[in-house]
């Protein structure tokens, strides 16, 4: 597509010869989009706005109305290929990067172009500029854009750029300043009418909730939930005694937590508290923790396990709460490496002992500690793993010089360039052993296919264990054994505690067999 489009090469010496310049032409081309290729088209488009970028004398006016044509084409196919990112179970690293970059790509491209319109807004605009009746309408779309851009950057656990704040913050002054910032517009893919206002809170408040400890899909479910929740939040030009989060619309910075009060006031800061939007995701995350429906008014995009959600709205009712969660235990900075291994099978290699402390053949990582508290690690990957890493991953873990191995979960993954990253850690256990279980009901014991697990012996509650099952094992109505020391020893079953696609984490209660 790109290299079509360059063939036009001195065409675009004047204005008039763009091929998007003429009505007729641009139909022809948006009625020309392959409709059942989401790629294609995307690709298309994508390639048209880039030959846009570099034709200055092509009328602001004119390319407000291709973009806005744009918009609305793509957004079907935009919503497609989201869709495939979040529900695919296990993309590969380059169909996932693939996924990722046509999308946020697009956003990209287009975020650009609604800028350069918005350069062109003249009060007493000449033939090829636009109006300032236009600012609403406009600031909204960008800020919408750069919202997508932020989201899609959230996907990928950043690195998160603070210039890209400074822009959505210059597009809400400009609608402000023209007395157009609360005034209703309609944007492609809302049900309803928003602002300029409207759409940067919701921004902020996606920043302000902390997801880098969520899954994709759990991020799409969460901004969803934001959008619902968002008129009972409070916002204000300014701080209030109960506000929680601030940003600046100069300043090239995300909100920040109102720990203390900015150095000094400015009529481009705002504020945002709770409100009653809080007590409201409150009463919803009750009401599915005691196995009520999802209510009939929100609108998910899909339907999604009462896990999931419960999952979310814990989430969202911790951060965006009238008092933010403090840390637990406190950090302490240190600075050695760390021997680790991903997944449930590695992890039952190094805890069953047969193969000595640390077994030759098993891919191991070497990553830097730079922080430990209690309840886990803050460490620093140097080069970033390959397809594994994630949110939610197992791993086994030996600290450098000791013996012994520890399981835990990437609770936390945050990129800061293209190969660095720092991941926060779960520690689950310090101490486990490998085991096979074997379902109570089978009629052999002996000859009943073992299940590989890992059970975890510190940190349970009085008479039960924690056990790690692969994924789809755990089942309420099944007791599981599993020989040691020549004794055998039932599990009895209590609760799921946690499940993803690799693996799942339940208690049992333990006794002696025989």
């Amino acid at each position: 597509m790109l290299k079509k489009v360059a063939a036009l090469g001195g065409l675009f010496a004047q204005k008039s010869q763009h091929p998007l310049a003429d009505v007729r032409e641009l139909r022809k081309i948006l009625s020309e989009l392959p409709r059942d290729n989401a790629f294609r088209a995307l690709d298309e488009l994508a390639g048209w706005l880039e030959s846009l970028a570099g034709v200055d004398d092509f009328p602001a006016d004119r390319l407000y109305e291709v973009l806005q044509q744009f918009e609305e084409v793509a957004n079907p196919h935009l919503r497609r290929l989201s869709q495939e990112y979040f529900y695919t179970a296990r993309l590969s690293k380059s169909e996932e990067k693939r996924l990722w970059s046509i999308n946020y790509g697009f956003w990209t491209l287009l975020a650009a172009a609604y800028e350069r319109c918005l350069q062109s807004v003249s009060e007493k605009p000449r033939p090829g500029e636009l109006a300032r009746a236009v600012l609403p309408s406009l600031s909204a779309r960008l800020i919408a854009a750069l919202g997508r851009m932020l989201k899609w950057e959230q996907f990928h656990y950043g690195p998160l750029s603070g210039e890209l704040w400074r822009r959505v913050g210059a597009a809400l002054l400009a609608a402000e300043e023209a007395g157009g910032g609360s005034k209703a517009v309609a944007l492609p893919g809302n049900s309803g009418m928003s602002t300029p206002v409207q759409e940067y809170q919701k921004v902020m408040l996606f920043q302000a909730a902390s997801l880098d400890s969520l899954l994709p899909v759990e991020i799409e479910v969460a901004e969803r939930l934001i959008v619902h929740f968002m008129q009972g939040f409070v916002y204000t030009a300014k701080a209030l005694p109960d506000s929680v989060y601030w940003s600046d619309l100069k300043l090239p910075q995300p909100p920040q937590r109102l720990a203390r009060m900015p150095a000094q006031a400015a009529t481009t800061q705002r504020f945002i508290k709770p409100g009653t939007a809080y007590d409201d995701m409150r009463v919803m995350l009750d009401g599915l923790e005691r196995g009520g429906e999802v209510p009939p008014e929100i609108n998910l995009g899909a339907l999604y396990p009462a896990k999931l959600l419960v999952r979310v709205l814990r989430h969202l009712t911790a951060y965006l709460a009238p008092v933010p969660p403090q840390r637990q235990h406190d950090r302490h900075r240190v600075k050695h490496r760390m021997s680790v291994l991903h997944g449930l099978v590695n992890a039952f290699v190094v805890f069953s002992g047969e193969f000595g402390g640390r077994p030759a053949g098993l891919q191991m990582e070497s990553w830097v500690v730079e922080n430990v508290s209690r309840g886990g690690f803050g460490a620093v990957l140097g080069n970033v793993s390959g397809e594994w890493l994630r949110v939610g991953a197992l791993i086994a873990m030996q600290p450098e010089g000791g013996d012994n191995w520890l399981v835990g979960v990437v609770r936390r993954y945050h990129r800061e360039s293209e190969s660095d990253a720092r991941v926060g850690i779960q520690v689950l256990a310090r101490q486990a052993v490998s085991a096979e279980l074997r379902v109570r009901t089978a009629s052999s014991y002996a000859s009943a296919a073992g299940v590989p697990a890992l059970i975890l012996l510190d940190g349970n509650s009085t008479d039960e264990l924690r056990v790690v099952l692969p994924p789809i094992t755990f089942d309420p109505r099944e007791s599981l054994e599993y020989a040691s020391d020549g004794r055998r020893f039932l599990l009895s079953p209590v609760a799921l505690l946690d499940q993803t696609a690799d693996y799942e984490v339940a208690r049992y209660r333990q006794s002696v067999v025989s």
